[in-house]
């Protein structure tokens, strides 16, 4: 008959299972221990082999060890689920002092912050924001506004400064033919903005692109003048670039405006002074109007005799190039983040 230490056996154990690092061990250390094939077992079917006094001793230590052994055990349990929990906790406590990571958001392109701005300003001064379609025909571009057959900008040939779809129509070269649109279906007095992208076929550089934007605005009622176009652009300059901004008119040619003149402002960079921004003049070419020609407003039904107006057009990138100081007209088609991001 073998004979089994069984304080020994009690020692041996927790020994082990002190050394028990997370629940996994422990249930497999209990498992050894208390299975119906663990030690436990094997021992007690010692106690029937032995003899009446000595099995009556043996079996209350058994007793006492196993009971010992429960207690360690459940004792040793609790110990590692309240580490468990506490790391948990650790890992899982938030900290309201640590920043918090950097989320990348959509932006607003800057064109789009401009043309937002723009019509908040116009709108303002009771002007409507009007749209028209992209792919336009020649009546609309060329021949309501008066440009005649034998214009450059209509030389198919040669293509001059028009896209020509081969399913027929045209790429809008200037947000003008909205306003005759406009002018077809509406009766004066009124006056509206016409923000879009227009195209044309020309030298991509620094300051050229085949696909920008353009601001219309036109202005027609009883006894509107140029005096009425220079208070209207002045204000909207001032407000547009945040700060009090000279603005002059030159004599130029447009078909669809008499008379007609290019609009300059004076340079934002220098104030006036001349620098290489303005090539030393001072003043910034901004855009071109004019009173609406006679034959326009036939064009659309209206009466000359009765109603006139202006009409004007901004390159709404060259606004925003001259108001933060943007050196080429390409990167507004880039892409690039780094650029965009900054407004």
């Amino acid at each position: 008959m073998p004979k089994i230490n069984l304080k020994l056996f009690e020692q041996e154990t927790i020994h082990q299972l002190k050394k028990c690092q997370n629940i996994k061990e422990l249930d497999n250390l209990f498992k050894e221990i208390f299975s119906k094939e663990g030690e436990l077992k094997k021992i007690s079917k010692i106690i029937p082999t032995l003899p009446p006094l000595e099995k009556k001793e043996f079996g209350k230590e058994f007793g006492r060890v196993k009971n010992v052994l429960l207690k360690e055990f459940e004792r040793k349990k609790n110990e590692l689920k309240e580490k468990f929990e506490k790391e948990k906790r650790e890992k899982e406590r938030l900290d309201v002092t640590i920043p918090p990571p950097k989320i990348l958001r959509g932006h607003f392109h800057p064109i789009t912050l401009a043309r937002k701005k723009i019509e908040e300003i116009f709108q303002s001064m009771g002007f409507e924001i009007v749209e028209g379609p992209e792919i336009e025909d020649e009546w609309h571009t060329f021949d309501a506004l008066n440009i005649p057959p034998y214009h450059p900008a209509r030389d198919v040939l040669s293509l001059g400064k028009t896209f020509y779809l081969k399913g027929g129509g045209i790429m809008r070269t200037h947000t003008s033919s909205v306003q005759i649109r406009y002018m077809e279906k509406n009766n004066p007095p009124f006056r509206i903005i016409v923000p879009g992208r227009v195209y044309r076929l020309d030298e991509i550089d620094a300051s050229h692109e085949i696909d920008f934007w353009q601001l219309e605005g036109l202005m027609v009622g009883k006894d509107v003048s140029v005096a009425n176009f220079k208070a209207i652009a002045g204000e909207f300059l001032k407000r547009f670039f945040e700060k009090e901004v000279k603005m002059r008119l030159r004599p130029s040619y447009f078909p669809f405006t008499e008379p007609s003149f290019e609009v300059d402002i004076s340079c934002v960079m220098c104030k006036g002074k001349g620098c290489q921004t303005c090539k030393r003049s001072g003043w910034l070419e901004c855009g071109g109007a004019g009173m609406v020609h006679p034959q326009v407003f036939k064009n659309c039904k209206l009466n000359p005799k009765e109603w006139q107006g202006f009409a004007f057009g901004f390159g709404i990138n060259r606004l925003v190039m001259v108001k933060h100081r943007i050196p080429d007209i390409r990167l507004f088609n880039s892409g690039d983040l780094r650029f965009i991001t900054q407004f």
